[in-house]
Order: C-alpha cells, then structure tokens, then sequence
C-alpha cells in the first residue's frame, strides 16, 4: 500500500510540475545588431507541449530580401527554463545558434551562443517579448 501511495504523490508531483511550465506558446520579438549597426529585429514563433518546444526563428533576408525562417531543434522547456537550437546552412558548412533562456512573464532573457571566427563560441544576451499580435 506504502509503495503504491508512493507511486500516486510521485506521478501527481510531476504532473504538477508540467502544469506550472512557463507559457512560452505565441510569438516572440527581440533586436539584435545587425550588419553596418543597424539593428535587426527576429521573431521567434514558439509552441510548447509538456516539456518540448518547437517552432521557428524569422530574420530578414539578406540583402532586405523577404525573411528567412529556420525551424527550432531539441527544443526543451522545465519550469522557467527554456532552450532550443537553430541550425543554419552556409556554403556548405552547418552553424548552429544555441538558446538558453529563462522566462519571466512577458520577457524571455536569452543567452544566444553561435561559433564566432577562429572556432571560440560568441555569447549575447538578449531578451524577447511576447508580441500582442
């Protein structure tokens, strides 16, 4: 009986815990420096479902070009912690951006982390807001 009462607070415990998962689901918006210093806005659309987030990342394309959209990999959110990779295809070589995050309401303070020149990893901290439309 013990071991079964155990097993119930148990499953009852981390269901609980995926129910108080921060609300990332909903589109998120955030600058970051561009080419020539002018700033660049990204959109992120995430959807999260128990402890996975999927989605996409939107940038203009180069050149003012439309936007470029690249789809969000390993996506994870516990609690208030989120993070996801986006990979990107460059003359022939893969880079892929890493996102670490916390989430606080509205607000979602990033660590972006992507290769930089000679192989040493390049870290920004940025923070999105969920967008009203």
């Amino acid at each position: 009986m013990t071991k079964k009462l155990l097993f119930v607070v148990s499953l009852l415990l981390v269901l609980a815990l995926a129910a108080f998962a921060a609300d990332v689901t909903g589109k998120w918006t955030y600058e970051q420096q561009g080419r020539g210093g002018n700033p660049t806005t990204v959109t992120l659309t995430l959807k999260a479902d128990g402890g996975t987030v999927t989605g996409t990342e939107s940038r203009p394309g180069r050149g003012g070009n439309g936007t470029t959209d690249t789809q969000v990999t390993n996506g994870k959110i516990d609690g208030d912690k989120i993070s996801f990779d986006i990979s990107r295809e460059f003359n022939g070589n893969t880079m892929t951006t890493t996102y670490k995050g916390t989430v606080k309401g509205d607000t979602i303070d990033f660590e972006v982390t992507r290769p930089g020149r000679g192989g040493e990893p390049m870290t920004n901290k940025v923070t999105a807001k969920k967008a009203t439309t």
